[in-house]
């Protein structure tokens, strides 16, 4: 049996973005790499919602093929590029001679329920499902108690106005544990679901 692990960063006043969607007016620190690396290597599936994959993949294909890249970050961009991934959307359709086809299926938001319940009954190609960011793709997952254990990184910003980490009804959590990611000002919080 496996998990589905999400983690998100999050300003203090809970927006995951800010207004129309930009990331560069996140928090983001040096650790939070260091964190995403940790959940990779605990990893057997990435689950993801279509605009954070396009991104993601695009953006560590590049750093995968950047010599003066660190080894954090190779690490990372091999993970990224090379587990297997699962795309919930209506809207991607399958590039078979794109770089991530053998990695990648795309599933539609109505199968994605049962099918990531299946993939942790059976192990989560062995490892955790995990998923980072994509609050519109697991927060309906959330509400259907397929998510055990939700990650908060809380960067020191107030946005004001943007995207906001969760917008469904109310759901139980419980603390699992609070700490500062060493060297930042990111506070990781986990939870795991009550449901």
């Amino acid at each position: 049996m496996s998990r589905l692990v999400v983690s998100v960063l999050t300003s203090l006043d809970g927006y995951f973005q800010g207004p129309e969607g930009d990331l560069g007016v996140m928090p983001f620190e040096d650790a939070f790499n260091t964190h995403n690396l940790e959940l990779l290597r605990s990893a057997g599936t990435l689950v993801y919602g279509s605009t954070w994959f396009t991104e993601n993949w695009d953006f560590w294909s590049e750093v995968a093929a950047d010599p003066s890249a660190d080894a954090r970050e190779h690490d990372i961009a091999r993970f990224v590029t090379t587990l297997p991934s699962i795309v919930i959307s209506d809207s991607m359709a399958a590039e078979p001679d794109a770089p991530w086809a053998r990695s990648t299926r795309i599933i539609p938001r109505a199968s994605a329920p049962a099918e990531l319940a299946r993939l942790k009954e059976e192990g989560g190609g062995g490892g955790d499902l995990v998923m980072f960011g994509s609050a519109t793709t697991w927060n309906p997952l959330l509400e259907r108690g397929l998510v055990d254990e939700l990650i908060v990184l809380v960067g020191a910003a107030l946005l004001g106005t943007g995207n906001k980490l969760y917008a469904g009804p109310r759901t139980g959590l419980r603390l699992a544990d609070a700490r500062i990611l060493p060297g930042s000002e990111l506070v990781r919080i986990r939870y795991l679901t009550t449901g």
